[in-house]
């Protein structure tokens, strides 16, 4: 036990570290090389702000989890899923790459995504099980597995790149979101599974102080898939822990679809940012500081990741349904809205 702690603190201070110290380097190499991102109109940013720190995030990340290989013994079935991971998240970087630099498109953006997600799924991280609520666990047919786990992590890329809108917003929930998983490993013993939410958690910390409000450096296109495709697999490998990620991200999920919804109706693309659809921009017009929004989302956020470690699966299923049922209900009054504003008298 003593040796398994050691050496779990071992890769918490490497990413940590690391991150720390690469995140000025990919700051400095991202202004010179014009990997700025400028204030557009309709969005928070008010100066210029390199949008390199993603690759210096995912480069400490990947020397963490090439540590842990190195000490925590595994099977043989456990080596190749993290392998999946490693690969996963290199090929982000060509990706993120280009997007940078010419600015991809969205269905662009989804293809290599799709790609990501197949890789991972090829090396073993499949959702092949579902926890029944009243105990147990509901087998998946590949049919039916792979297609779902490649939803399940698009979908979470895609949730970490929407909320990443505001300087430390994504970083945050992501860290909270690693320490519940983390959590949750340990509880059930899986300490060569833990090492890997606990690495998330020590590149967040590291980069945290760069992104926090006014921040020096964003995610960026790489930072942001990778925190989505890292905890989209943390949530697979090790027993599926995907309702106890749904809970902690609930908030920015539901925001996620509405703003989605939003979009649709008025007729614009959903992935179209440059409007105050996202609840943090509403708030914000509503007299919030930045940073006030932020901390009251990593309150609740952090508030629905301890009740994830508390409820059973039956009350989590229940505030599953609570919780759609409010979402069905916000969109259909969110879309009532629209019409009206749309059909109304000039």
């Amino acid at each position: 036990m003593n040796q398994q702690i050691t050496s779990m603190a071992a890769v918490f201070v490497v990413a940590l570290a690391a991150t720390f110290l690469l995140t000025p380097v990919a700051l400095t190499l991202g202004q010179r090389v014009g990997l700025v991102d400028h204030p557009r109109p309709g969005e928070l940013q008010r100066w210029p702000v390199a949008r390199s720190g993603g690759y210096g995030v995912l480069a400490a990340f990947l020397l963490a989890v090439g540590l842990s290989l190195v000490l925590f013994p595994r099977d043989a079935g456990e080596t190749r899923r993290l392998i999946g991971l490693a690969l996963g998240a290199l090929l982000i970087v060509p990706i993120a790459a280009v997007d940078d630099f010419r600015r991809l498109g969205p269905g662009s953006q989804f293809v290599g995504q799709l790609a990501i997600a197949l890789v991972t799924v090829a090396l073993g991280i499949v959702v092949d099980s579902v926890a029944h609520p009243l105990g147990g666990l509901i087998s998946l047919s590949p049919l039916v597995a792979g297609p779902v786990t490649v939803l399940w992590i698009v979908g979470m890329i895609n949730t970490v790149n929407f909320i990443d809108t505001m300087d430390g917003l994504a970083t945050g929930i992501a860290a909270i979101a690693a320490t519940i998983l983390l959590l949750r490993s340990v509880e059930l013993g899986q300490y060569s599974i833990a090492v890997l939410p606990l690495a998330l958690l020590g590149v967040c910390a590291g980069f945290l102080p760069f992104n926090f409000n006014p921040a020096r450096v964003i995610l960026g296109t790489s930072g942001s898939m990778l925190l989505g495709l890292t905890l989209a697999v943390l949530a697979i490998i090790g027993g599926a822990k995907i309702a106890t990620a749904v809970m902690v991200l609930g908030l920015p999920m539901v925001d996620v679809v509405l703003v989605i919804v939003q979009r649709l109706l008025r007729g614009r693309s959903p992935f179209r940012g440059g409007d105050s659809a996202h609840l943090p921009h509403q708030l914000v017009q509503r007299g919030w500081s930045q940073r006030r929004v932020v901390l009251t989302l990593y309150a609740v956020c952090a508030v629905a990741g301890y009740l994830s470690l508390i409820l059973g699966r039956l009350e989590k299923l229940v505030v599953f349904v609570v919780a759609l049922a409010a979402l069905v209900t916000v969109a259909v009054a969110l879309g009532w809205r629209i019409h009206r504003a749309a059909t109304a008298d000039p």
